[in-house]
C-alpha cells in the first residue's frame, strides 16, 4: 500500500502544470489523506455523505458559512438582513468572487463573476424533480410557492419562506446550499459530478473513482486571513480511497498520510490509551484532537398504537413504558465508552439532541444514568420482577457495532431482560426501520444543520420514516415542536426544546447511548486544523510545515 501512496504523489505532480503550483516539487505544500468510503459525486447538490462533503467544501461556497464555534458567518454575502415577519431573507453579495476556468464558459473559458441569478438557478435546480436530488429536501415544504427565489439584482438574493422557519441560516451552510454557475451545469448536465466548477478555496484537477482525487489551489480565491493573506494556504489535497481502515492507519503510521480520522476496534489501543489519550510512543510525531460531534447514538423502539395492525408490534412488550425506562437504566455508559472506545464520547445523560449544540444544557434536562436497582424495580412494577415471564427481546444491529450491543445486553442479562442481537446488513437495517419491521434496532442521528430541531424533528409525529423512524406521537411534544419554529428569541427556543427533551427521556422511545466526539490524527507538520462539532474538515487554513 505504500506503493500506492508513492505512485499516487507521482500521479499527482505528473498532474501540476506549471501554473498550476510552484515549478520546485518540494516546495509544494499538498495535504494528504484517506476516505474509507469512495466519494461517488462532486456535485453539492448530492453531497449527502461525509467523504462527499469534504471534497465538495473544498470546490464551493455558500451565502453564508459556520465558523468552528457553530456561528453562521458571511462566506458569498457580504451581509444579510431577515424581516420581521421571519418569512424573508434578503443577502447583499461580494462583488469580488469568481467561479474556476471551466470550457463551458463563454470568455475562452475564463471563470466568470458570481452574480445573484446563480443563486436562483443552483436552489431551483435542487428542486428539479425531472432529476431528483438528495439535497432537494432543505426546501421543500418551507418556501414560499411563489417566487420564492428572486434576484432582485446582481448583487442582491432573496429567499421567500412560506412559514417562518428559524433553522434557515444554519441550513444555508450546508453543502447542498452551494452555489454553481447556470453554463457550466447546463454544459455537462449529469456529468457535472466529475466536473465541479465552483468558487472554493480549490478547484478540481483529477479523480479516479475509487483511487485517487486531486484538488489544486485556486490563485483567485477570494477569502483571507488576519493578515490579509489569500487563502488556502495549501498548494494541493490529496484524497486516496483506502477501503481497510487498518491498512489506511499504517500508512498514516508510516508518513505516508498527513491525516487520519475515525476509530475502530482493530487499532483503537494502537492509538489511544485506555483513558483516551494518545499514546506516547506516537506524540512525538502526530497530535490528537477530540471535539464534540453532533451525533447521538441510541437504540430505538417502534412506538406504534395499542391498536397497530402493525404484526412486528403485536407482541412487542417494549411497548410498555416502564420497560422502556428500565432498560435505559439498566445499563453503565460511562463503562461502555471506557471499555469499547477508549473514552471517545460522552454518556447521553441529558437527553436526545447532543452535547455540542448551542442548546445544549445538561442542567436543564434530567436523563438517565446507571441505576440497576430502579430498572429492577420499574421490571417489577411492570410486570416481570427479575425478568420474570419477559420474552427475549430480539435487537437488529449490524457488524459494525456488535461489541456495542453486545456490552449493553450482557449488563441488562444481570437484571432478567434476554436480548438476541440479529446480525442485519446496514442497508436491510435501514428498510426494515422505514417500513415499521423493526420493533429494536441500533442507529444513530447525525445533525443536517447545528441546531437542536435537526435532532428533535425526529420525533414529530408529522414526520414519517426517515426521521421519525420509531413512529413517536405525543400531543405535547407536537405543540411544542411547532412553537420552537415560530419563536424567534433563541433563549424562548432553547426551552422548548428542553421541554421536548424532558419528555423523550419520560417516554424512552430510545435507549439514549451516548454522544459522540470526532477523533483526529494529524502528522505535527499539519497545522490550523479546525475543530468544530459537525465534523467538516475545512482544508482553506490549513499548512504544512516543511
Amino acid at each position: 500500500m505504500s506503493r500506492l501512496v508513492g505512485l499516487f504523489t507521482l500521479f499527482l505532480f505528473a498532474h501540476l502544470s506549471c501554473k498550476d503550483a510552484p515549478s520546485r516539487p518540494e516546495s509544494r505544500m499538498a495535504f494528504r489523506y484517506n476516505q474509507h468510503n469512495p466519494i461517488t459525486s462532486l456535485d453539492p447538490a448530492f453531497a449527502r455523505t461525509q467523504n462527499n462533503i469534504w471534497a465538495v467544501d473544498c470546490l464551493f461556497n455558500g451565502l453564508v458559512q459556520l465558523d468552528d464555534s457553530l456561528n453562521v458567518k458571511p462566506c458569498l454575502a457580504k451581509y444579510w438582513s431577515v424581516s420581521s415577519d421571519g418569512l424573508s431573507y434578503r443577502f447583499t453579495l461580494r462583488d469580488d468572487v469568481f467561479f474556476h476556468d471551466d470550457p463551458a464558459f463563454s470568455n475562452g473559458g475564463k471563470g466568470r463573476k458570481l452574480i445573484a441569478s446563480d443563486v436562483v438557478f443552483s436552489f431551483q435546480r435542487l428542486l428539479d424533480e425531472t432529476w431528483p436530488k438528495p439535497g432537494s429536501w432543505i426546501f421543500k415544504g418551507r418556501i414560499a410557492t411563489d417566487s420564492a427565489f428572486v434576484a432582485e439584482s446582481d448583487s442582491v438574493f432573496v429567499l421567500r419562506l412560506a412559514t417562518p422557519f428559524q433553522p434557515m441560516l444554519q441550513i444555508l451552510t450546508m453543502q447542498y446550499a452551494s452555489i454553481v454557475p447556470f453554463e457550466v451545469c447546463t454544459f455537462w448536465g449529469r456529468d457535472f459530478r466529475r466536473h465541479p466548477v465552483g468558487t472554493g478555496p480549490f478547484r478540481f484537477k483529477v479523480w479516479a473513482e475509487n483511487q485517487a482525487l486531486v484538488l489544486i489551489k485556486n490563485e483567485h480565491y477570494f477569502e483571507t486571513d488576519s493578515s490579509g493573506t489569500r487563502l488556502p494556504y495549501l498548494d494541493a489535497v490529496k484524497t486516496t480511497f483506502i477501503g481497510d481502515r487498518k491498512t489506511a492507519f499504517l500508512e498514516f503510521k508510516k508518513g505516508n498520510l498527513d491525516y487520519f480520522f475515525g476509530l475502530e476496534s482493530s487499532y483503537i489501543n494502537e492509538l489511544l490509551t485506555a483513558d483516551g489519550e494518545l499514546q506516547p510512543a506516537l506524540s512525538t510525531d502526530f497530535y490528537f484532537l477530540k471535539n464534540p460531534y453532533l451525533n447521538t447514538e441510541y437504540l430505538g423502539i417502534l412506538i406504534d398504537a395499542v391498536t397497530s395492525n402493525n404484526p412486528v408490534q403485536k407482541a412487542n412488550l417494549l411497548q410498555i413504558k416502564k420497560i422502556r425506562q428500565a432498560l435505559n437504566f439498566g445499563f453503565d455508559r460511562a463503562q461502555l465508552l471506557r471499555t469499547l472506545r477508549n473514552n471517545v464520547g460522552r454518556p447521553a445523560t441529558s437527553g436526545f439532541a447532543p452535547r455540542g449544540l448551542p442548546s445544549f444544557d445538561e442542567a436543564a434536562v434530567n436523563g438517565y444514568h446507571y441505576d440497576p436497582v430502579r430498572a429492577a424495580r420499574l421490571l417489577a412494577e411492570a410486570g416481570f420482577p427479575n425478568g420474570q415471564n419477559l420474552p427475549n427481546i430480539t435487537l437488529l444491529c449490524n457488524n459494525e457495532y456488535l461489541d456495542l450491543c453486545t456490552f449493553i445486553a450482557r449488563q441488562w442479562e444481570d437484571l432478567g431482560i434476554k436480548v438476541n442481537i440479529e446480525m442485519t446488513e446496514t442497508a436491510l437495517l435501514r428498510e426494515r426501520m422505514r417500513n415499521g419491521q423493526a420493533s429494536f434496532f441500533r442507529a444513530s442521528w447525525i445533525a443536517d444543520y447545528p441546531d437542536a430541531e435537526s435532532f428533535l424533528t425526529c420525533f414529530y409525529s408529522k414526520n414519517a420514516a426517515p426521521p421519525n423512524y420509531t413512529r413517536f406521537q405525543n400531543t405535547a411534544y407536537d405543540q411544542l415542536y411547532e412553537k420552537s419554529l415560530l419563536e424567534t428569541n433563541p433563549a424562548r427556543r432553547y426551552t422548548y426544546y428542553h421541554e421536548m427533551d424532558k419528555i423523550l427521556v419520560e417516554e424512552s422511545p430510545v435507549v439514549f447511548l451516548f454522544y459522540d466526539e470526532t477523533a483526529q490524527f494529524a502528522n505535527r507538520r499539519v497545522k490550523g486544523l479546525s475543530r468544530n462539532a459537525i465534523n467538516l474538515l475545512s482544508l482553506k487554513k490549513v499548512q504544512i510545515e516543511r
